[in-house]
């Protein structure tokens, strides 16, 4: 009876890593086809060049160009994970990826003008951002678990 409790257990956890990763690599992969597109490229602009990190990245590349390479870094950190499933190898790298990625798009948060308002009495933000804390701590999850 123990040992029936404890399959069930470690199979739902595997189910559950199985939908966090997969999860997380369709947002990845989905946000990061949307980066090729004007709208999108257009609609991170003011986060990019108002960050310590990124501000620069304007004067040496377009609006589009500097959308598309982040899409790019995206895409290819959805495809990591993706693969991760077979081949465990790549989990240390997807999971380095995305800790990076989403503590630079967290502290966006702190870092554009406008980004928090007070709507009736309660503080808000571009909720968009908030799935990026849930991202991160999976990554954080997949560096630390390498198997």
């Amino acid at each position: 009876m123990v040992g029936t409790v404890q399959e069930s257990k470690n199979q739902l956890s595997r189910i559950g890593y199985n939908v966090s990763l997969f999860g997380a690599a369709l947002i990845l992969l989905w946000i990061g086809i949307f980066k090729f597109t004007p709208t999108e490229a257009a609609a991170i602009k003011p986060l990019v060049e108002n960050h310590f990190l990124t501000f620069f990245v304007y004067k040496i590349m377009s609006v589009q160009a500097v959308s598309n390479l982040i899409g790019a870094i995206e895409i290819i950190i959805a495809l990591l994970l993706i693969f991760s499933a077979k081949f465990a190898v790549l989990k240390k790298y997807a999971g380095m990826g995305m800790i990076v990625t989403f503590l630079v798009t967290l502290s966006y948060l702190f870092t554009t003008p406008g980004m928090w308002k007070v709507v009736d009495g309660v503080p808000v933000t571009d909720f968009f951002i908030i799935k990026d804390l849930m991202l991160l701590g999976f990554g954080l999850m997949i560096v630390q678990n390498n198997k």
